[in-house]
């Protein structure tokens, strides 16, 4: 009777355990009778089903998950073969829909990862290769998001955000791609320098021409102030010649001597000179 009891206790011990079960927070439950579902349990705590084999669970992932694709070839709209690296974020958000499409993880991010690349090409094909690396890129994301969710909602994902991660180019395309990168800077280098040097002619020729305005101007004026000079000396020597010739000559002949005798000059006079008179002090 004791082990019967004991068996009995047993049973009953294994039939609480498969039947009670807890629901993660992370987790998100499907709840299968004979195969067939019957119940979605999205919050977490803890739950009850009839024990096995009558009902079982199949448990999904409730986070937002990344999926890191292999880089891919594709092909611009200049016809520049681009290695594309991206990453999608997603999420299962109708898990009954996810079970009964695809099933398990590995089967959705072959699906997926599908999808993504056909968006992606399709997407990119239409823009040039300057416009997918660096003018348009979040742009383009977007739309290949939107697009790639719509395409994975009859699976029951949710395609929150499509990024690339990285651009390359073919290895054998790189040398070329980059001698007319090369060509191009450099052709626009030489373009600003040729806008450079005519900008500086121009200054130069400004200047020189400002330069000989100014010389023309000041010469003007120091010849007038000259001859208003000269005509002021005149008019002194003409009054003091007036007032009195004799002495006027004197300064006059003093000054000439001053300008051409020095302590180096020798004279050689004859003593009725008036020079030599002068010198001598008579």
């Amino acid at each position: 009777m004791k082990k019967i009891l004991t068996g009995i206790g047993a049973i009953l011990v294994l039939l609480v355990l498969t039947s009670v079960f807890i629901v993660d927070e992370t987790e998100q439950v499907v709840v299968l009778q004979f195969g067939k579902p019957v119940r979605i349990i999205t919050e977490p705590g803890l739950h009850m089903k009839v024990p096995f084999p009558v009902q079982e669970k199949s448990v999904f992932d409730n986070r937002l998950l990344e999926y890191d694709s292999p880089p891919e070839e594709i092909l611009s709209k200049d016809k520049k073969s681009l290695i594309v690296d991206n990453y999608v974020r997603w999420k299962i958000v109708d898990p009954l829909q996810f079970l009964k499409t695809v099933q398990a993880i590995p089967t959705a991010l072959s699906r997926m990862d599908d999808i993504v690349y056909s968006e992606l090409r399709r997407e990119l094909g239409t823009h040039d290769m300057v416009e997918i690396i660096t003018e348009n890129r979040e742009e383009l994301m977007k739309k290949v998001t939107v697009a790639s969710n719509r395409a994975t909602k009859d699976y029951g994902i949710k395609v929150v955000d499509v990024r690339i991660r990285r651009v390359d180019l073919p290895s054998q395309n790189e040398e070329s791609i980059y001698a007319r990168m090369d060509a191009e800077r450099k052709r626009q280098a030489n373009k600003f320098r040729s806008e450079g040097e005519e900008e500086a002619q121009k200054i130069r020729a400004t200047t020189d021409r400002d330069k000989t305005i100014i010389l023309a101007d000041a010469y003007k004026q120091a010849e007038r102030i000259r001859g208003e000079g000269d005509a002021k000396a005149v008019e002194v020597y003409a009054d003091a010649y007036s007032a009195d010739p004799k002495f006027y000559e004197f300064v006059r002949t003093l000054d000439a001597y001053k300008k051409i005798i020095d302590d180096k000059t020798m004279l050689v006079l004859p003593s009725d000179s008036r020079l030599f008179k002068l010198l001598l002090g008579k």
